[in-house]
């Protein structure tokens, strides 16, 4: 992944926690290609209520930024799923969580997750 785009698209917020989008890793590719940047985003779960929200967000922060692109394509992805692993460690500083190998096992869930979403932390 190219570091401009990531540094770019981390100002965009996840809706729910406040925390860039990168740090929470929603990103799975952010790349400069010939035909102009391209990025795979996903949510944490498939029936978020706002993943086009976040598309048109991202859309619109590259487009401000990259105006040298001749085109931008946002593409939302389900595989792999997400999950908390791809949470960067600030993002687990902000939200005042251990780390994945000190996780104490509380159960909690974000308000895009329905019951089968809950996971442990």
């Amino acid at each position: 992944m190219h570091d401009d785009l990531l540094h770019v698209l981390n100002e965009v917020e996840d809706p729910e926690l406040g925390i860039g989008i990168v740090d929470v890793g929603l990103i799975y590719r952010a790349e400069w290609t010939k035909t102009g940047i391209e990025v795979d985003v996903t949510t944490t779960m498939p029936s978020c209520p706002y993943a086009a929200s976040l598309r048109k967000q991202i859309d619109i922060i590259l487009r401000e930024r990259f105006r040298e692109a001749s085109s931008i394509l946002v593409q939302l992805v389900f595989d792999p799923p997400w999950s908390l692993d791809r949470l960067s460690e600030n993002a687990r500083q902000t939200l005042g969580w251990a780390s994945p190998s000190k996780a104490s096992g509380e159960t909690f869930a974000l308000r895009c997750w329905n019951t089968i979403g809950l996971r442990k932390h």
